[in-house]
């Protein structure tokens, strides 16, 4: 079995049949911020808790990425020539919007407002051969 590990420490829950990313809710405000962060970014109040997020929301807007991004941040290690183009959107969820990868073919059908859930997606691959997992939306199957 390859070795696995997620892209950041903290950011969704792993491994899990039913992960979530994990968001910070402040003490003062009740404001809701992704990914968790130790001070509110509205009020200021640093008693924030760390708070699994929705696991489904809907499509509120998107948008593909067909080149390689800057690295860094991004750590993609594969040459510019091999890179697999994908979706990027923003997800309503009950507790906010946030911004993700899209899971599936980058020429799948999407439109605002569909159903979406989260799941886990091969993200890149260490140099030691661990396989970098990250957070993606999918389209929920009607």
């Amino acid at each position: 079995m390859t070795p696995q590990r997620p892209v950041a420490e903290g950011l969704f829950e792993w491994p899990s049949d039913e992960p979530r990313v994990i968001g910070s809710r402040c003490g003062s405000c009740s404001f809701v911020t992704f990914p968790a962060q130790g001070a509110c970014p509205r009020c200021g109040g640093d008693a924030t808790t760390p708070i699994p997020l929705s696991r489904t929301g809907t499509l509120w807007t998107w948008t593909r990425q067909r080149f390689q991004p800057k690295n860094p941040p991004y750590i993609g290690r594969e040459p510019a020539n091999e890179f697999e183009p994908y979706g990027v959107g923003f997800i309503e969820l009950p507790e906010g919007r946030i911004e993700a990868r899209l899971a599936g073919d980058i020429n799948q059908e999407l439109r605002i407002g569909m159903p979406m859930e989260l799941t886990v997606v091969p993200f890149a691959t260490d140099e030691d051969g661990t396989e970098v997992l990250t957070f993606a939306f999918r389209p929920i199957e009607s």
